[in-house]
């Protein structure tokens, strides 16, 4: 039975439009529709509800986080993509938020170039996943149940 009161923002940052056909051998070849079709039906089994927002705008996902809590969402997941490892502003969004809040990166971002190392976003987060291709916004929406149904 799905929970009106736990609903989940999904947030795909930049580039995330491009899944499937941007650098499939990093990427996949999953399309981002795919990708939310897949955490619809999930969403569903797990009791939760999903919506899902892409944008290659830093302000536009500030905006979106910042409404979270407002709009009557229980958690987030985001993939904040090439600015996890450069904005400020969203990690300070995400912890103003006061939500839990799981980091999702398709590919080992630790594996990659040293600059992606630096995830500033992760630290506002409850957790993250990474690496794991499309599954690891699988994973994180099981991790999102999984709080959401132990914590409230």
């Amino acid at each position: 039975m799905l929970d009106d009161t736990k609903r989940v923002l999904v947030i795909h940052g930049p580039n995330m439009n491009l899944l499937g056909t941007r650098e499939p051998r990093i990427y996949g070849k999953t399309s981002l529709q795919e990708v939310d079709r897949q955490l619809g039906r999930l969403s569903r089994e797990l009791g939760l509800r999903v919506e899902t927002f892409q944008s290659n705008s830093e302000g536009a996902i500030i905006d979106k986080i910042q409404s979270a809590t407002p709009d009557g969402f229980s958690a987030i997941i985001i993939n904040p993509a090439g600015y996890s490892s450069t904005s400020v502003a969203i990690r300070d969004a995400i912890a103003g938020a006061s939500l839990p809040t799981v980091e999702v990166h398709v590919s080992n971002v630790f594996s990659r170039e040293p600059f992606r190392q630096n995830m500033l976003t992760a630290g506002a987060c409850r957790g993250m996943i990474c690496g794991m291709g499309v599954e690891s916004y699988h994973l994180a929406l099981r991790a999102v149940a999984l709080m959401l149904n132990t914590h409230g």
